[in-house]
């Protein structure tokens, strides 16, 4: 068997297609919509995801804000460019790139953002809405996933799903999402990890496995029941050279498979400039021009 590919490519397109129309209705109400970044350090791989980031704005026509930060510098100046963000009227949502160099505290930082600014949907309101079934921004690489499964018509409801991994990115909102009593949701969740002793004893008897493990690897061919949908979130990095959690010989045994590369990368972009949009939608409705 060869699997099927789950092009995340194509998923991001129309994502950012309708992303698109709704800047420039935005815009023809006097709003431009803003994203804004800030990356601390020279880690190669968060240089590139941030450039990427930038450049597609460009494509949507949403404005772009970076603030880097030497890893020589201190937590006070990187809670200063949230301040700065969080009091910025051209920015409607922005991230802070993560992983951060030592020393720096990653969770102190969010908390002090905006939660209405929250382009990842990271900040603790945002995961409680999310809890809560209330509109926010979802999680990115979460929500990239979902519309993966909508676009490609995958069957959710009511199937077996099991999450590799439980990191507050992805892992953990991942399996709230997949558990929402909505369409391409509502679904039996497991959640297992790496220091589960025989993690094919969950995997095997799945619909749907995602991989959100940051391991490379992790998932084998004969941890897959053939015909399955193999989802790969979790990434490691060797020099340059990208490693997936999903070894590619899975192809052979299931039925529908993220590729190594194009997969949930560019679905994971695309749902950031969603939640940019919809922080600038708000921000309309606020200034009573929507």
């Amino acid at each position: 068997m060869s699997a099927n590919l789950l092009e995340g490519k194509v998923v991001a397109a129309a994502v950012l297609e309708d992303v698109a129309r709704r800047v420039a209705a935005l815009k023809e109400k006097g709003i431009q919509p803003g994203l804004g970044t800030i990356l601390v350090g020279e880690d190669g791989p968060s240089i590139s995801y941030v450039n990427k980031k930038h450049e597609t704005c460009k494509e949507v026509d949403i404005a772009s804000f970076h603030i880097e930060i030497p890893a020589t510098a201190t937590q006070a100046d990187l809670l200063t460019a949230v301040r700065d963000f969080n009091d910025s009227p051209h920015v409607d949502a922005y991230i802070i790139q993560y992983p951060l160099p030592k020393g720096f505290d990653f969770n102190q930082a969010l908390m002090l953002m905006d939660p209405d600014k929250d382009a990842d949907g990271l900040h603790p309101v945002n995961l409680g809405r999310l809890v809560l079934q209330e509109p926010g921004p979802v999680p990115c690489t979460p929500a990239g996933i979902r519309a993966m499964l909508k676009h490609y018509d995958i069957p959710v409801e009511g199937r077996e799903v099991v999450v590799i991994g439980r990191g507050p990115t992805l892992g953990r909102p991942l399996s709230l999402l997949l558990t929402l009593k909505q369409p391409f949701a509502n679904a039996a969740v497991t959640v297992v990890h790496s220091g589960i002793r025989d993690l094919g004893a969950y995997t095997r008897r799945a619909d749907i496995v995602i991989a959100a493990a940051g391991s490379p690897g992790i998932v084998q061919p004969d941890m897959i029941r053939p015909g399955a949908v193999v989802i790969s979130g979790g990434i490691s990095w060797e020099g340059r050279k990208l490693l997936p959690d999903v070894d590619e010989s899975v192809a052979d045994v299931a039925g529908w498979i993220t590729p190594r590369l194009g997969g949930v990368g560019p679905t994971t972009v695309a749902m950031l400039l969603q939640n940019t949009v919809l922080a600038a939608e708000q921000r309309a409705r606020h200034a009573g021009k929507l």
